[in-house]
């Protein structure tokens, strides 16, 4: 314990110690005592001088070790650093050519890519033109037919021109389906009216009516109604106009015995026909009860085919007398033609029969020539050469049926 504490401290022990004996008055032993501990104080501190210039030293070692790899990693990184500027070096010269090259192929491309762009572009410029010029054609052309629109819409915005419209929609259908005299456009009726069109029936049946006036004021403000409520007044309007001309239809155009007990309302729209029939069914049943039947441009044409139909058939039975009279004459001369036939057919069986005869005298002159030919005479040798070559000659004849052949011959 004494010696760590003068290693620490040594004055410090020596006043511990000077304290330990009572009366201030130390002993020999306590001086060499001191002495001691001074003396390993002395050594320890000198120990531990050598020990820390030791360790100098060996840091200064280690320092210059250290230095000395520093001073050689130094030199090895300024070495590769050479190398690499080297490397990049070259590198970069190869980079810089292939660079070089691609940005000369690159605006060559783009040279041409930027020809091939204006040609393109100037060729789109021309088509455009030639658009341009095509649009501003049918601009011309909805322009004029804007005129035409407007003048239709102030055609329609007149009550006595739409009614002209309509009316001469019907007239149109009814003059391309009928044959004239079948009907009539703006008769008078007994009682000073006048319906917009009659078709005449068979068999003396009244004729039929048609009216194409048609409430357009009021399906117009049905569809510019700007809200449900005006929407709803408007058709309310609606009902009562179509009502009213309902009435006015029966009232006016139906009469007993004069005119058919039905009468069209002709609608010139399909689609106000398709709306009335969807939204204003007590409309319909109205003019049902009325006997006055709404149609559209569709159903008035198949009526009118109907007609037409009809009254086809009608003159098929006022001419059928005519045409039995006509059946009668025509089987008249097919008698005739019957009975000549017989006898031209007498004619070529007695022909047939004469051919015949003929056929069989030319086969048996075949035979006969056929066994003159066979005939054998008893002279031979020169005698029969002399013969024949004294005889006269012959000539071979063809009958005229290709089977007859005879041996004729000639005398001087």
């Amino acid at each position: 314990m004494f010696g760590g504490m003068a290693a620490a401290n040594p004055y410090a022990s020596f006043l511990s110690l000077t304290q330990t004996f009572p009366g201030g008055a130390p002993g020999l032993a306590a001086i060499g005592i001191v002495v001691v501990f001074i003396l390993i104080a002395a050594l320890r501190s000198r120990a531990l001088q050598r020990r820390a210039l030791a360790e100098a030293a060996l840091q200064t070692m280690e320092t210059e070790k250290r230095m000395a790899e520093l001073l050689r990693l130094q030199a090895e990184m300024q070495g590769r650093l050479a190398t690499i500027a080297e490397v990049f070096g070259s590198r970069q010269a190869e980079f810089n050519h292939a660079v070089n090259q691609r940005l000369d192929g690159m605006s060559q491309r783009v040279a041409s890519t930027i020809n091939d762009q204006t040609k393109s572009t100037h060729e789109n410029l021309r088509k455009l033109q030639e658009r341009l010029a095509v649009i501003d054609a049918a601009q011309n052309n909805i322009q004029s037919l804007a005129k035409d629109v407007v003048g239709l819409q102030a055609i329609l915005s007149n009550k006595q021109t739409r009614g002209a419209f309509g009316q001469a929609r019907m007239e149109t259908i009814v003059a391309d389906g009928l044959p004239h005299g079948a009907y009539a456009f703006q008769p008078v009726l007994s009682n000073g009216m006048r319906p917009d069109c009659t078709i005449r029936m068979p068999n003396g049946a009244p004729p039929l009516v048609i009216d194409a006036k048609f409430p357009l004021e009021a399906w117009n403000a049905i569809r510019a109604a700007p809200s449900p409520e005006a929407a709803k007044a408007a058709q309310q309007q609606f009902r009562r106009d179509m009502d009213v001309h309902i009435r006015d239809i029966a009232e006016k155009y139906l009469l007993q015995g004069e005119t058919q007990d039905t009468a069209f309302l002709f609608v010139p729209s399909e689609s106000v026909f398709a709306e009335i029939h969807e939204n204003f069914e007590a409309v319909v049943q109205r003019g049902h009860r009325s006997r006055v039947v709404i149609v559209s441009p569709s159903l008035l044409m198949l009526s009118i085919q109907v007609m037409q139909a009809v009254l086809k058939d009608q003159r098929m039975r006022e001419q059928a007398h005519l045409i039995q009279g006509e059946v009668a004459h025509l089987m008249d001369d097919l008698a005739r033609l019957d009975e000549r036939v017989r006898k031209l057919q007498g004619h070529f069986a007695m022909a047939q029969k004469d051919v015949d005869m003929i056929v069989t005298s030319a086969d048996k002159l075949t035979r006969r020539g056929a066994r003159i030919e066979a005939l054998e005479f008893d002279g031979k040798g020169e005698s029969a050469a002399a013969a024949e070559s004294e005889a006269p000659a012959t000539k071979s004849v063809e009958s005229r049926t290709g089977m007859l052949k005879l041996r004729v011959v000639d005398e001087d």
